[in-house]
């Protein structure tokens, strides 16, 4: 099989079973909400589950950066098991580091709790460090399926650790039906640990089966372990900065009413979808391509092809950001307000998603930005940014906390990501001269001028549906939002036809294609 071949078959494998992890995420905030609502136990449980998740992001994440190239780098030397006595000792020193972590993180869940939400009721953050303590397990768990993903990668085997994330939705699903029925909120904890097990777990048959046989190392002066703890530290950094933009959020929510951490939990879930099934596939699509024009110094094609990249991802997140606005309450009302998710827990949830809504083109195009930096190896100017952008969300968030409450803290979000996104834009230009143009500026107006087409037949149809189908109960709603849904994304593409938009040609010839082998197919 050519290797062009492999790496679309790995591509698709991939994309099928994400599309599987995200459904089953969102079933599981959905059953989440429906067993426990919007309510100070989701609070200290998103609490809990977020200080193991916040150590993740910043060292596991970034281990899970180095393995692949590292193990590639000896597997092409022909090397391989020097490379698997080398990730011995990693999975060693993952196992002891984060066993320490957990153990001091032990007796240390209420200062944890108190660094990370010091708002909270005494009734609540009790909780919080409780769950803390059942949770903080999942760091070792995380760790080690993590650091299995990346050699499974390293040799070709892509589906088990994909579906690794999946197993873990699962479990949690089941766990919160089940445990916590019985048990309560420390069910649905103790079943949250569950999931990271197995997924660690699944993945070990098939290691062995590449040729990995474990034993308990700690050759700390192996040079490959020198060179993953370098590669490793700037890559953390770089994710602490994104970590504290989440945290603060949290820790100012945290002061607020009842449900404030759950409601903006619920709606950024809500807001990273469309990022999920689009824009990183965009981003991962392009990224070779630019990687490779920017080592060529073919400047022109770059310019052009990043800027195709970001007119892709603004036609698809403006319209869908200004749709979740226009729409939040019953997209909200539909998803969740079920069980213990209440007209109130709707009400907060749907304004954290209507300001979330604003920023969502700019953490879009923040996505494509961000790697145009990369392929030209500048890793710099982009953590330079995001660092300029922390303040920034921290500023904001400061001042519209008082009038918006939770609300506030996701407009402060959205507003920090827009800025990121002119700041990014800026110094990509000047990386890229002629990134931005005639023609790109007016796409953009004509973009906006079809989404607020869109946005007016949205919100006519959803308000004359509300009128006709409020009786109908779920049913109903359901076929409000699916109308509304449909009669905007109807106005849209019009809008972009009779506006004759480029991107206009582009679906019109990839249609014409698609019916071209459709009727090839038949013959």
């Amino acid at each position: 099989m050519s290797t062009g071949k492999m790496i679309a078959r790995a591509t698709l494998v991939v994309a099928v079973i994400n599309l599987l992890s995200r459904i089953l995420g969102f079933v599981r905030e959905q059953v989440i909400a429906y067993m426990f609502g919007a309510t100070n136990v989701t609070d200290a449980y998103v609490v809990a589950y977020n200080i193991p998740n916040a150590v993740f992001a910043i060292v596991i994440g970034a281990l899970a950066t180095v393995v692949v190239p590292v193990f590639s780098e000896y597997a092409a030397k022909g090397q391989r098991e020097e490379a698997w006595r080398l990730f011995n000792t990693v999975i060693t020193m993952v196992i002891i580091i984060f066993t320490i972590v957990t153990v001091g993180g032990i007796f240390a869940a209420p200062l944890l709790v108190k660094l990370t939400a010091p708002g909270l009721s005494a009734e609540t953050a009790s909780l919080a460090s409780r769950l803390t303590v059942i949770m903080l397990p999942i760091l070792v768990f995380y760790g080690l399926s993590t650091v299995f993903q990346g050699l499974l990668n390293a040799n070709q085997v892509f589906g088990i650790p994909a579906l690794s994330v999946s197993v873990t939705n699962l479990t949690i699903i089941i766990s919160a039906l089940t445990l916590g029925g019985i048990y309560g909120i420390d069910g649905l904890a103790a079943g949250t640990v569950l999931g990271f097990v197995l997924a660690a777990l699944m993945q070990v048959p098939k290691l062995k089966k590449v040729g990995f046989k474990f034993r308990f190392t700690l050759d700390r002066h192996h040079p490959g372990v020198k060179k993953v703890l370098y590669l490793v530290m700037p890559v953390a950094i770089g994710t602490s900065l994104n970590q504290i933009y989440l945290i603060i959020d949290r820790v100012l929510a945290s002061g607020l009413a009842e449900g404030s951490i759950s409601a903006l939990n619920y709606a950024n879930r809500i807001i990273l979808m469309p990022i999920t099934f689009f824009v990183l596939a965009i981003g991962t699509a392009f990224y070779p391509t630019i990687t490779t024009l920017a080592a060529q110094g073919k400047q022109q094609e770059l310019a052009e092809t990043v800027l195709r990249a970001i007119r892709m991802v603004i036609l698809f997140a403006l319209p869908a950001g200004v749709g979740l606005m226009v729409l939040a309450t019953p997209v909200i009302k539909l998803l969740f307000e079920h069980g213990q998710f209440g007209p109130k827990a709707t009400e907060m949830t749907a304004m954290a998603l209507f300001f979330y809504g604003i920023g969502l083109v700019g953490q879009a195009a923040n996505i494509i930005l961000t790697r145009a930096f990369y392929a030209q190896q500048d890793t710099r100017t982009p953590v330079k940014l995001m660092a300029v952008t922390v303040a920034i969300n921290l500023a904001f968030s400061l001042l519209l906390i008082g009038p918006l409450k939770h609300g506030g803290l996701a407009l402060a979000n959205s507003i920090a990501s827009l800025i990121n996104t002119v700041m990014l834009t800026w110094f990509l230009n000047k990386r890229i001269p002629g990134l931005w143009n005639a023609s790109a500026l007016t796409f953009l107006w004509q973009t906006a001028l079809a989404t607020t087409a869109m946005a007016a037949v949205a919100w006519g149809v959803n308000v004359t549906g509300a009128g006709v189908f409020a009786a109908y109960g779920t049913l109903g709603l359901a076929v409000q939002v699916g109308a509304s849904i449909a009669a905007a994304l109807l106005v849209f593409v019009l809008a972009v036809f009779l506006l004759r938009m480029d991107e206009a040609k582009m679906i019109t010839s990839y249609a014409g294609k698609f019916l071209s082998k459709l009727r090839t197919s038949r013959d």
